[in-house]
């Protein structure tokens, strides 16, 4: 007996907890193996990681396709023009991750301005000694500047108003509904700031946004923060700021490959590194999989979809 589920492709092997999840109600196949590529023709539907690309030389070998489903909040790896052109939709999780990712900025703040991560490090080494004390900087007042203010961004404001920190931003349309002001420009944000929370969108527009000039007037005195993605960082000029001083800290959940090099950071200082987590958690899986479902079912219904990636991006 034929089988009549919907074909669809899972993209990368890291997705593969997704092939039980829509096993019921599709012909889930993984891409990496030789039953997923043996059917691509059929495939009516792709899943993937939205922060990968995918071979245009693939998507020409997939007549049928006419959704491409991110699993991830991200899309920045999706040629969306070639997808129009194609009437192929294109859809992801919305802001399914984006409090959680704002916690994980906040985190970084903390671990990098109170010393954490380096106070534990020393605990451990056995180099916490009688009558020495290791002064931190309060948090208080310190001056939060915001490169991105979509639903990540937002919700680290909110977060560091709370913690007493006042928060400008820039982006380049201004969102006259937004309580915080909007700085000039990049560069003005950048000068005004104790940290520089970066929560952009990569597209081609704004990769290496977070250049030698941007780091520069941030400072000695400055902390660069990114939740966002590492391409939106010149990441050799970040390294070399620090290594010469003339960047106070970074602390990092993305960078410019994944997963980034640990020799190229050994003796980088001043800084905290996560192997991007920032959106990584039960609850944002939880709701990027129902949005995944909700996506699927919607466009093989036939009705609308419940999380397009919006025109204007």
């Amino acid at each position: 007996m034929s089988d009549a589920r919907p074909v669809i492709l899972i993209a990368q092997p890291h997705l593969a907890p997704l092939l039980g999840l829509l096993a019921t109600d599709y012909a889930a196949l993984p891409l990496w193996e030789a039953a997923g590529r043996a059917r691509i023709a059929e495939a009516r539907a792709i899943v993937t990681a939205g922060e990968f690309q995918l071979d245009p030389a693939l998507l020409e070998a997939m007549p049928q396709l006419g959704l491409i489903a991110c699993f991830t909040v991200g899309y920045d790896g999706i040629d969306l023009a070639r997808a129009r052109a194609r009437g192929i939709a294109v859809t992801h999780a919305g802001d399914a991750n984006a409090e959680d990712v704002a916690d994980h900025a906040i985190g970084l703040i903390l671990a990098h301005r109170r010393q954490i991560v380096s106070g534990d490090r020393q605990v451990r080494a056995g180099a916490w000694v009688a009558g020495a004390k290791t002064i931190t900087r309060s948090l208080a007042g310190a001056r939060v500047g915001i490169a991105g203010m979509g639903a990540i961004g937002i919700a680290a404001a909110r977060r560091a108003e709370v913690m007493r920190m006042p928060v400008r931003w820039w982006g380049p349309r201004p969102k006259p509904a937004l309580a915080w002001p909007r700085a000039d420009s990049l560069i003005a944000l950048a000068q005004d700031s104790d940290m520089l929370i970066v929560a952009a969108r990569a597209d081609e527009t704004n990769r290496g946004m977070i250049d030698s000039v941007v780091i520069d007037a941030l400072g000695p005195g400055g902390l660069l923060v990114n939740v966002a993605r590492g391409q939106l960082v010149d990441e050799d000029a970040l390294i070399a700021a620090l290594q010469d001083g003339r960047l106070g800290g970074a602390a990092l959940d993305v960078f410019a490959q994944e997963p980034t090099d640990a020799s190229r950071w050994a003796d980088v200082p001043n800084c905290v590194l996560t192997p991007h987590t920032g959106g990584a958690t039960d609850a944002a899986v939880a709701r990027m999989a129902a949005m995944l479902l909700a996506n699927l079912r919607a466009y093989f219904s036939g009705a609308a979809l419940p999380s397009p990636v919006p025109d204007s991006v």
